[in-house]
């Protein structure tokens, strides 16, 4: 009867409310009447940031309503037609009634809903006017309850079309002194640490993760704006999402991300395939990929067209859709963007651009351009002059202003805080250390930043981290950053020319976890890309680690980088042989009949023609013996893209012409033996 929506999957300021169906029975209506108005009654032990007096109004108005419904429930009355169509009136607006109380009490919410205000405002006063309409009409002095009750109900109907719900003083006021300081921001003018003080006390933010939520809300918000290519607040939202980065740093002096559960993911790198984010439909990078009841993802306009064409089977299982219902797939709209973020790809669509502030160039407004150098300038004197936990805290706050962001990387090492950071490498504190990899490896995505951790003689304090780090993922990390140095041609051949580089990576694979054996596989892939490093990653003893992953794997992403530096070490005849000394030709090809990776299969063909092309015919005819493998090449043939097929070609066609000279060696060697058959 009551649609349920959770906070995550529903819009904030959305009410999606449904109208009750018309066969519904008087006694379904009003019991779920009674539930809904008692979910809203329960909201008075929550706490209102805003808005308090209208709340406080409507939960009285709603709580009188409540104590009629349940005394009609309780005397089991029955309600004619007029009374039904009433309450599924109330019950439509009390809907909506309950969405706007979860918006107003939502966790991360509150400065947006100050600024949003006005229009909160409005729709208490809508929500109430239409309470009030419903109980003009409903016929009460046919609903036998006690006179007292039909006072208090014609009480609340006189109030609630009388009410002057209007804009809290109070509000208003908190909203012009965030715009107050939105203003001194945009004129270059650092604001009074009392006005941001009062701001936050109003709203009740206290803590440092309370903060944190309400920057993942608003750039949340931002992506919503973004997908629906409705853009007109990005500008305003971005600017709040800078006057609150500054607020997390400067105001809150102690971390309480552990307690909050804000702790930042440790970051694996891959060689992501593009391919794997676009729509099946439009063949286009997912902005908003969603997910129907076949599990197939789809991005949501394009999956919307399908249907509102009439179709109801999954357009690429060809299954029946058992409902139209689209679920958001955010893990992948996460890895989407970081994969975006991370090679400055816009995803403009060719149905209209779609731009996401997070990964571009330009800041999202002046209001933010200047709160973002202002807390640059900030961070970089705490990591220079800040006590010990001073500077864990400025190099997690760069953690997170450079995860993602661009321009937010372009101030942080303008202010200089590469330098510092590349000195807390060096501290016996675990979390610093971590904090301080972890920022360096954000900054060494911009182009600028990989010059100045090489510049400042970085290189060897991050391979001291990959050698000797505290903790398995500032080693992890350390791993990751040499792939991005590596993306230099100069810096591949420095990092190659350090002599414990590469045996730091090796001894990684072997002992890592799953996402540091991934990173120094990927680190090791991009050293290869400069052909003197190829024997210096023989000579380390790779290969072995390498098909031993093959072949203990499940973990699909790991398994294709790992068959990507197969194959780029299989290009010259010393990695061929290497690889060949390992008996390994049986499991390629075994990893290419049951791999589901397009790019898994793709290596594995590049490995296989390389091993026949440099190791001899001795590869070529262990090969022969597979029966399956030319069935799956012939399947290649019609999956993979032009440049798999091709090789897919050459390497039938090798397995071809060897079967053709032996058949021949085989025809030619047997006619000087031929014998007379005596037949008996």
């Amino acid at each position: 009867m009551i649609q349920s929506f959770s906070r995550n999957d529903r819009r904030v300021l959305k009410f999606p409310a449904v109208h009750p169906c018309e066969g519904v029975s008087p006694e379904t209506l009003l019991s779920s009447l009674i539930t809904l108005s008692s979910s809203i009654c329960n909201y008075q032990s929550k706490f209102f940031a805003t808005q308090r007096r209208n709340a406080r109004e409507t939960l009285r108005e709603i709580g009188i309503l409540r104590m009629f419904f349940e005394e009609i429930q309780d005397r089991g009355l029955t309600l004619s037609y007029s009374i039904v169509l009433c309450f599924s009136e109330l019950h439509l607006t009390f809907q909506k009634i309950q969405f706007l109380f979860e918006d107003c009490t939502r966790e991360g919410a509150r400065l947006w809903m100050l600024m949003k205000s006005e229009f909160v405002t409005t729709q208490f006063r809508v929500l109430i006017r239409a309470v009030a309409t419903a109980l003009d009409v409903m016929p009460l002095n046919l609903i036998d309850v006690g006179e007292e009750v039909k006072e208090f109900v014609e009480l609340v109907a006189k109030q609630a079309s009388k009410a002057k719900f209007e804009l809290d003083p109070d509000d208003e006021r908190g909203a012009r002194l965030v715009l107050s300081i939105l203003n001194q921001f945009e004129k270059g003018i650092e604001p009074e640490f009392q006005a941001i003080k009062q701001v936050l006390d109003y709203l009740g933010i206290k803590r440092w993760s309370a903060c944190n939520n309400e920057v993942k809300f608003l750039e949340e918000q931002i992506g919503f704006q973004c997908s629906d290519s409705d853009e007109k607040e990005v500008p305003f939202l971005g600017s709040l999402v800078g006057f609150m980065n500054y607020c997390r740093a400067v105001v809150f002096e102690e971390l309480d991300y552990r307690n909050a559960n804000q702790m930042v993911n440790s970051e694996t790198i891959s060689c992501l395939n593009p391919e794997d984010f676009r729509c099946p439909i439009s063949l286009e990078l997912m902005t908003d990929p969603v997910t129907v009841s076949t599990g197939q993802t789809y991005d949501r306009c394009s999956i919307q067209k399908w249907l509102k064409a009439g179709n109801m089977l999954c357009p690429k299982t060809g299954k029946r859709l058992t409902n139209t219902e689209l679920v958001p797939n955010t893990s992948l709209r996460k890895l989407i963007q970081q994969f975006c973020n991370d090679k400055g790809i816009s995803l403009a669509k060719s149905r209209g651009q779609s731009h996401d502030i997070t990964r571009t160039i330009a800041p999202a407004s002046p209001v933010a351009a200047e709160a973002m150098r202002f807390l640059s300038k900030f961070l970089a004197r705490k990591l220079v002059f800040g006590t010990t936990e001073q500077k864990n805290k400025a190099a997690y706050e760069i953690r997170l202003l450079a995860k993602s962001n661009i321009f937010n990387r372009s101030c942080l090492i303008e202010a200089g805080t590469i330098p510092s950071l590349l000195s807390l490498l060096s501290l016996n504190n675990m979390s610093t250390q971590e904090n301080a990899i972890s920022a360096l490896l954000k900054l060494s995505k911009h182009t600028i930043g990989k010059r100045e951790i090489i510049e400042n003689g970085g290189l060897r304090q991050i391979l001291e981290v990959l050698k000797k780090g505290l903790s398995l993922e500032a080693k992890q990390t350390a791993a990751a950053i040499l792939f991005y140095l590596s993306s230099v041609k100069e810096y591949r051949k420095l990092i190659g020319e350090a002599p414990e580089a590469i045996p730091a990576l090796v001894e990684l694979i072997k002992e890592g976890t799953s996402c540091g054996k991934k990173n120094a596989v990927v680190a090791i892939f991009a050293l290869l890309l400069s052909p003197k490093n190829s024997k210096r990653v023989l000579e380390a003893g790779t290969v072995p680690l390498l098909i031993d992953i093959l072949a203990s794997s499940d973990k699909a992403e790991l398994v294709t980088d790992t068959l990507a530096v197969l194959a780029s070490l299989a290009e010259n005849a010393e990695g061929a042989v290497a690889i060949l000394q390992t008996s390994s030709l049986p499991l390629i090809t075994k990893t290419l009949q049951c791999s589901t990776s397009k790019a898994g299969k793709d290596y594995c063909i590049s490995t296989l023609l390389s091993l026949c092309t440099n190791g001899g015919v001795e590869a070529v005819a262990v090969l022969a013996k597979d029966p399956s493998l030319m069935a799956s090449l012939y399947a290649n043939l019609t999956d993979g893209n032009s440049h798999s097929s091709k090789k897919a070609r050459s390497l039938m066609k090798i397995l071809h012409n060897f079967h053709e000279t032996s058949t021949s060696e085989l025809m030619a060697s047997a006619v000087p033996h031929e014998r007379s058959v005596h037949v008996w």
